[in-house]
């Protein structure tokens, strides 16, 4: 696949044979790049040069990008959803105390019900989702206004 990719003001075109592959083989503006991924913070490339392969190493500067809105999902408070599916059924609402353990509601994946059990004790301030709605991984389920402890069954 081509892609057209701006780096510090200067646009460069990339194409990857195939992203699954290691290492990942990418030609960017005609040059042929073996890159190897692993450390996020430390990226390291083989450029083929006449023939002989040379070796770089970089490390990229992200650019910081402020948030356009905070996620739910990240916040501590939150029964997030462990796999993608449809919720079934909801056993709690705003003001229910919950006790870690206990079952909360119901997510069907692949035709199978999964018992989503809270990892945490504390009263629901808020229910993010309803009977019938489809949700993602790691999607904000179930928000708490206080916690107690939490368990890690």
């Amino acid at each position: 696949m081509k892609y057209k990719i701006t780096v510090n003001n200067q646009t460069y075109e990339v194409e990857i044979e195939n992203i699954n592959t290691r290492p990942v083989i990418a030609f960017v503006d005609g040059d042929r790049f073996e890159i190897m991924p692993g450390d996020v913070n430390q990226a390291e490339t083989r450029k083929e040069a006449g023939g002989m392969m040379e070796k770089k190493s970089f490390n990229p500067n992200p650019v910081s990008v402020a948030a356009s809105a905070p996620n739910p999902a990240l916040s501590g408070n939150n029964l997030t959803a462990p796999l993608p599916g449809t919720i079934v059924d909801v056993f709690v609402k705003p003001g229910d105390k919950v006790e870690a353990g206990q079952v909360v509601l119901i997510i069907e994946a692949m035709k199978m019900k999964n018992s989503i059990r809270s990892v945490y004790s504390g009263t629901v301030s808020e229910v993010l989702i309803s009977a019938g709605q489809s949700v993602a991984h790691k999607q904000a389920l179930v928000k708490f206004a206080d916690l107690g402890g939490a368990s890690w069954m």
